[in-house]
């Protein structure tokens, strides 16, 4: 199979083949993996029982999907990638903001798979073949993830996407064997080595619960729906189809495996660390099984992420090419694997990325929606593609290339947020105004839509032109 040539440039309509099965597929396939299961353990964790922390999670996803969901929609509409369509709204230079959070949420969701995969595979090879548990094997096992992930990835969408139809059969499978493996010792009462709820009450801690572990899985997907959708041709399949078969991705593409996280942390008694206890507690005859979910899972989720990763910062650098993209954030990733191995608490590392990028990825995402619901989703995809050209003009240019009161919205949706989050070493100072209760993506999104909305009251909404008006536009420039 060919090396994928496109970049955030704009998908030909011969070539936009997929439809809302694949996205179903690549939705689900991906993310039946460790990075995603891991997600599961956070509640118990944080000193929640069984049905507490099954209901967090639940309703975290069920919420956060309806709200991600139509964000589908806007490139099945342009073509391209979400941070490069959000020009629409932030301008055509503007649309940094969405690649550069793409790019964190990428990055993070990337390390942390190739994280918790290498440390569960070295786990697994300990006990099968007495692989020292030392630093050089960490080492070894981590570079491994890496590479076959950056394989993945360079090769691009069709890869990968044949890759997540394997893997929605094969890690299913290996998630029913796991059921089976860790039932014996399953208990429904909160895991006394979790010390209680994490911030001193249910309320709060169940809220904490859904936001970090339930909230986040669909928001990680802000920028990321796009990449799929640009391959689906708007002239063979309805913007209702697409949407249902991205309700149906993300809900059982989450559920399923955070939930299997949440059943085998109760199983493994797993409160304050989750891989050690993981494999500690499998039954002999599963470890194999366990190793192959720990490693082609990874790869296949990792995949993705570093794909999008690839994408975001060819939209930041349009001189790179998205192989080149690829390799270099690859690298970047790899850094922070290691240093999360050696530097981080697992639990509070990962409970601070997903509030904080939750929280400045919101107020991005419900501007985006805003605009496409303004413009009916009709958009000028060519005007879109101007920064990508170095050129200049279009009908998305607003001033030098920024919408600055969709930044300004932005920026103040996301200082809020930031203000109202509760992390494990920081607390923010309007956190008195919600009884302690972390409210940062809701206080964010609020906050960034009626901005956005109060300072673009006046102006009419943006709609795609006739493409001889843009030329005309650009050449004046």
């Amino acid at each position: 199979m060919p090396i994928e040539q496109r970049g955030v440039d704009t998908i030909p309509d011969e070539e936009r083949t997929s439809g809302p099965r694949d996205l179903v597929s690549i939705l689900l396939g991906s993310n039946l993996c460790l990075g995603v299961i891991i997600f599961g353990w956070l509640p118990p964790s944080f000193g929640l029982g069984w049905w507490a922390s099954v209901s967090s999670i639940v309703v975290g996803t069920v919420v956060g999907t309806v709200f991600t969901a139509p964000l589908a929609l806007v490139s099945l509409r342009t073509a391209t990638n979400l941070s490069t369509s959000s020009g629409a709204q932030f301008g055509v230079r503007g649309r940094l903001v969405g690649s550069v959070v793409g790019l964190l949420l990428a990055l993070g969701y990337t390390a942390l798979t190739v994280w918790i995969g290498g440390d569960v595979m070295v786990g697994v090879l300990h006990r099968l073949f007495g692989l020292p548990t030392g630093g050089a094997s960490y080492a070894v096992v981590y570079a491994l993830l890496a590479g076959a992930t950056v394989a993945g990835a360079v090769y691009g969408y069709r890869v990968l996407l044949a890759m997540s139809r394997v893997l929605s059969v094969g890690m299913t499978a290996l998630l029913i064997l796991g059921v089976v493996a860790y039932a014996p010792h399953f208990t429904t009462g909160a895991l006394p080595g979790a010390g209680g709820y994490l911030l001193g009450g249910f309320w709060p801690t169940w809220c904490l619960a859904t936001v970090a572990a339930g909230l986040s899985g669909p928001i990680a997907f802000i920028t990321l729906l796009g990449d799929y959708t640009r391959y689906i041709s708007p002239a063979r399949h309805t913007s209702r189809t697409v949407l249902h078969a991205t309700w149906l991705g993300l809900i059982a593409g989450l559920l399923v495996p955070q939930l299997f996280g949440t059943f085998t942390a109760f199983g493994a008694r797993a409160a304050l660390d989750y891989a050690g206890p993981l494999v500690s507690a499998s039954p002999t005859w599963y470890l194999v099984p366990l190793l192959l979910a720990a490693s082609a899972g990874s790869v296949g989720n990792a995949g993705l992420m570093l794909y999008s990763m690839g994408l975001d910062l060819d939209a930041i650098l349009p001189r790179a090419s998205r192989a080149r993209a690829t390799c270099t954030v690859a690298i970047v990733a790899t850094v922070c694997v290691f240093v999360g191995h050696y530097a981080w608490n697992a639990q509070s590392a990962m409970t601070s990325f997903v509030l904080l990028l939750t929280a400045i990825g919101t107020p991005w995402a419900v501007i985006t929606l805003i605009g496409f619901v303004r413009c009916g989703g009709m958009y000028d995809a060519d005007a879109l593609q101007v920064f990508n050209r170095r050129s200049r003009g279009g009908i998305y240019w607003y001033r030098a290339g920024w919408h600055v009161q969709a930044v300004i919205s932005w920026a103040v949706g996301a200082g809020v947020g930031l203000l109202a989050v509760s992390l494990p070493t920081y607390e923010g100072p309007l956190l008195s105004w919600t009884g302690g209760v972390d409210c940062s993506f809701l206080l964010s999104g609020v906050v960034g839509g009626v901005v956005y909305l109060a300072l673009t009251a006046g102006q009419a909404s943006v709609r795609r032109q006739p493409r001889e008006e843009l030329t005309r536009s650009e050449s004046r420039l």
